[in-house]
């Protein structure tokens, strides 16, 4: 990721996506900046790359769940749509992390945490969390470390 925030980075191709036109792009990158700005009124603070992160995964968890629903409901024009949206949304996360590397990761957790059972999880998630947020599905973290605790 380069050294220019991710609030910086949206402004610079919300400004590109006007330059040359791309309606659909500058409405996806308008889509996220509202919902930044909607957190910052909401809790009044000003957000960091941390926090935009987590905004980020969670508009691409609900773009997936939308799609998901939009497919069963033999809806292919709005899985288009959202599948659009999705693409746009991952262009500003981070490099996703491969399988060796979030095994790695999944390792050094449970040993820095100490974890031997299930009631040990929310200690090995609170590790990794802040390491893996954009970079990798929770979902899947999580999944993968109920495997080696049960």
């Amino acid at each position: 990721m380069s050294d220019a925030t991710i609030k910086a980075r949206l402004t610079e191709a919300m400004k590109a996506a006007m330059r040359t036109q791309e309606k659909f792009r500058l409405g996806a990158i308008r889509l996220i900046q509202a919902e930044i700005q909607r957190v910052e009124v909401d809790e009044r603070i000003a957000v960091d790359d941390a926090r935009v992160l987590a905004i980020l995964d969670k508009m691409i968890k609900q773009r997936r769940d939308s799609i998901q629903q939009f497919e069963s409901a033999g809806r292919l024009d709005l899985v288009e749509i959202e599948a659009g949206e999705l693409a746009v949304i991952q262009e500003f996360l981070p490099r996703a992390l491969g399988e060796p590397e979030l095994e790695l990761l999944i390792d050094g957790a449970m040993h820095a945490s100490g974890a031997v059972a299930m009631k040990d999880m929310g200690k090995v998630m609170a590790i990794l969390k802040p390491q893996v947020q954009g970079r990798a599905d929770m979902g899947v973290v999580s999944q993968r470390i109920k495997a080696r605790l049960s």
